[in-house]
């Protein structure tokens, strides 16, 4: 069987899902030719330059104005309207990777980021046998942008995010709620006593892992500067992703506790398993990543939009923790580390997290491909938009 898994890079969290699958399917199948590709790569050096630093630079900078223009495109109504232009746009943007796509002719389509299925449906009918279109999304609420009409199938994180789309008009029976897909690694961690004498870590002091996420945004520096003020004493893992000149900033801070600082990093999982709280923006695929693995969240400063939606879902289960304010931050985990609290909302995480969710998909899919049981999608999007219990969504970790 053909396989092509399409992503997008805008946040790491599309790139990682997309990995997990690929790990997923592989090991279920290894005789499958499976391929695993960014559809940024098929444009020219500048779209992709573009598309990629003007999201950085708004929810870094701007993001109330990001924050507006999230809201005001989560209206399938809106969508649909602009559907045609959009589609058009895209064909003239990604003409390569329709091309490749055509040469390729894969039986499976498995989409990690809404634009690979804004493009196979504006292409699908044009094809003699079109793949059949999954959409996996990545965050714990679905954008409008996400709806597209080619698209077979749709993998959720929750049964809140199904309710969302199927208030929106999709059927109950093209969303399934799988999780968010995290690398296999997330499954079998080991024993925590273990790695954290690998990592060379006390084990009778509390440890605390520090995100940046994978461009090193977020106030990571303040963060730090804010920990020199808990009295309780404890040991802080700093990740600081892509972003070098982060690393190198944070590495000269006087901390108070004993601090590791990294830059990107392939053992996430160990600096997971190792910690007791994680500190972090709450994208889709880091949140995944920590429930997988049992792990408290403590939220800073979430991008408006689908982090905050991420943070709201989060919250109402119990599994996360907020502060709205930097200088909060040590009161706050004066009060939660060894506490009941803390312990509470480890078993919630654990309760929550689905680390086998991209081996779930590749087995649905595979199902569904097989033994097809839903009718084909309509060619278009719901007129009528409806809202479930949360207010948003979004197509980015």
């Amino acid at each position: 069987m053909r396989v092509l898994i399409a992503t997008v890079t805008a946040g790491a969290g599309h790139l990682q899902a997309a990995s997990a699958l690929e790990e997923a399917w592989r090991a279920m199948r290894p005789r499958d030719s499976v391929e695993k590709l960014d559809v940024l790569d098929f444009t020219s050096r500048l779209y992709r330059k573009l598309y990629i630093e003007s999201y950085v630079a708004l929810v870094e900078h701007a993001p109330e104005l990001w924050a507006h223009v999230f809201k005001r495109t989560d209206d399938p109504e809106r969508i649909r309207k602009l559907a045609r232009l959009r589609r058009a746009w895209s064909q003239i943007t990604t003409s390569r990777f329709v091309t490749h796509l055509q040469k390729l002719r894969p039986e499976v389509m498995i989409c990690t980021h809404y634009m690979p299925s804004e493009i196979i449906s504006a292409v699908k009918d044009e094809m003699k046998r079109p793949p059949f279109t999954s959409t996996v999304v990545t965050d714990f609420e679905a954008h409008a942008l996400w709806m597209q009409p080619g698209v077979d199938l749709y993998f959720v994180a929750a049964e809140e995010t199904k309710a969302r789309l199927v208030a929106r008009g999709l059927s109950k029976e093209r969303v399934v709620v799988t999780g968010i897909p995290v690398s296999g690694r997330f499954a079998n961690v080991g024993d925590r006593a273990e790695i954290r004498k690998c990592l060379g870590l006390r084990d009778d002091l509390p440890v605390l892992l520090v995100l940046g996420g994978g461009f090193g945004m977020g106030p990571v520096e303040e963060i730090l500067h804010e920990l020199n003020k808990v009295s309780i004493l404890m040991q802080v893992m700093v990740v600081c992703g892509r972003n070098e000149e982060l690393r190198r900033e944070v590495a000269v801070i006087d901390c108070k506790h004993p601090t590791r600082v990294y830059g990107f990093v392939t053992n996430m999982q160990e600096l997971m398993a190792a910690s007791d709280l994680v500190i972090t923006k709450p994208g889709g695929l880091t949140s995944s990543e920590a429930l997988a693995l049992g792990k408290p969240i403590f939220v800073l400063n979430p991008i408006p939009g689908q982090e905050a939606a991420n943070s709201d879902f989060l919250l109402e289960y119990g599994a996360a923790t907020k502060a709205n304010r930097l200088e909060d931050l040590p009161f706050r985990l004066e009060k939660l580390l060894g506490s009941s609290k803390l312990d509470e909302m480890a078993r919630i995480a654990a309760q929550l997290g689905r680390p086998h969710a991209a081996r779930d998909i590749c087995k649905e899919i595979l199902r569904r491909v097989n033994e097809p049981e839903i009718p084909k999608p309509k060619r278009q999007i719901p007129e009528k938009s409806q809202t479930s219990g949360f207010q948003d969504a979004a197509p980015t970790r």
